[in-house]
């Protein structure tokens, strides 16, 4: 039996590994089996893009070619008439996917390759979003690949100008920040930001608005992007012999650094750059490591004048960063007035009782 304890000791660890290994061999034939599947798809496309001027079936195009591949394959479900024409806007979408990158080429023909690594539902959504704009098309193929999105996701930021808005925020990062720092941290602004998760009465308040944005804290770091971590709202910080609080701070995960936000009710004044640069210089000092890269400042306003906004970051010694934001669901003051009350509606309900 000594023997046996023996195995015991080591059994754990090796069906541990076969476990592991075996999950490891699903994934990577999960991703290969797409990847052949999409190139299937994509030269298909490719047959269907060439082949129909060729064939001369008028509308019936795609429901020939469908019929006809169903009963070559009944047991293929891919070939639906609409699944056919995904699959040509997805060859002229990329119609150099196919061809392998080389060494030295750029990042758009590298990134080509990479639209054979996400699912067939996800590029069915890019599509019906960027049929006609390959940039854009790109674009979001490469944040699915980055964010591990999923198709609901995906969804949430192909309907908020996503692409529009990346990188748009008015900033003095090349000044203050080496060039590759520079270019990243600008990739994580947005302009606007779009805050269209939650709801405010038209005359809200700063206080009602950082309340509505810790109360939906998931949605709001989605909305800043992959990579933020949520360090602490009124975050205390001594400056001197004062008391401070920064309103919201954030660390980044793949720039590492501290970010620090703040958020204004009002359209964009120089002198917030002030206020928001001394805090900047704040974290340096008294949380930044060596391991740390420096500090980024975000301040969002309701609005801002582009000009004005940018004088006063060229002022600034510190990366700062300003955009707007947008909300969507504003309702009017009296409208919670106009509601009926819940004895209100009990009353009524009662009568209604009463009278039948």
């Amino acid at each position: 039996m000594d023997y046996l304890t023996g195995v015991d000791k080591n059994y754990i660890n090796w069906i541990t590994e076969v476990s592991n290994r075996f999950k490891q061999s699903q994934i990577k034939a999960a991703v290969k089996v797409n990847d052949e599947m999409l190139h299937f798809y994509w030269q298909l496309g490719k047959d269907l893009h060439d082949k129909k001027r060729e064939f001369s079936y008028g509308k019936g195009f795609y429901k020939t070619i469908s019929s006809d591949l169903h009963r070559l394959l009944p047991e293929v479900k891919s070939f639906s008439e609409t699944n056919l024409k995904y699959m040509q806007y997805f060859y002229e979408l990329y119609p150099e996917a196919a061809n392998r990158p080389q060494v030295g080429d750029d990042f758009e023909s590298n990134i080509t390759t990479s639209v054979f690594a996400i699912p067939w539902g996800h590029h069915k959504l890019i599509i019906d979003k960027c049929k006609n704009n390959p940039q854009k098309a790109l674009f979001f193929v490469n944040q699915v690949i980055q964010n591990n999105w999923s198709r609901a996701v995906l969804l949430n930021f192909l309907d908020t100008d996503l692409y529009e808005r990346q990188g748009k925020a008015i900033t003095n990062f090349k000044m203050t920040l080496p060039t590759v720092q520079s270019d990243l941290a600008q990739e994580i602004t947005k302009d606007p930001y779009k805050f269209d998760f939650i709801t405010l009465t038209q005359s809200y308040n700063e206080k009602e608005l950082k309340d509505a944005l810790m109360d939906n804290i998931q949605k709001f770091l989605l909305e800043l992007g992959n990579g933020f971590a949520f360090v602490g709202r009124e975050y205390r910080i001594e400056i001197g012999e004062t008391e401070n609080f920064i309103d919201m701070l954030f660390y980044h995960i793949r720039l590492h650094c501290y970010v620090v936000v703040e958020v204004k009710v009002t359209e964009f004044e120089a002198s917030y750059t002030g206020q928001l640069g001394t805090y900047v210089v704040a974290v340096n000092h008294q949380l930044k490591t060596e391991q740390d890269a420096p500090t980024l400042g975000l301040l969002v306003c309701k609005s801002k004048d582009d000009i004005k906004a940018q004088y006063a970051l060229e002022s600034s010694s510190q990366p700062l960063g300003v955009s707007a934001y947008e909300l969507s669901k504003l309702i009017p003051e009296n409208f919670k007035g106009s509601l009926p009350s819940i004895d209100e509606i009990e009353k009524e309900l009662r009568k209604d009782v009463e009278t039948e």
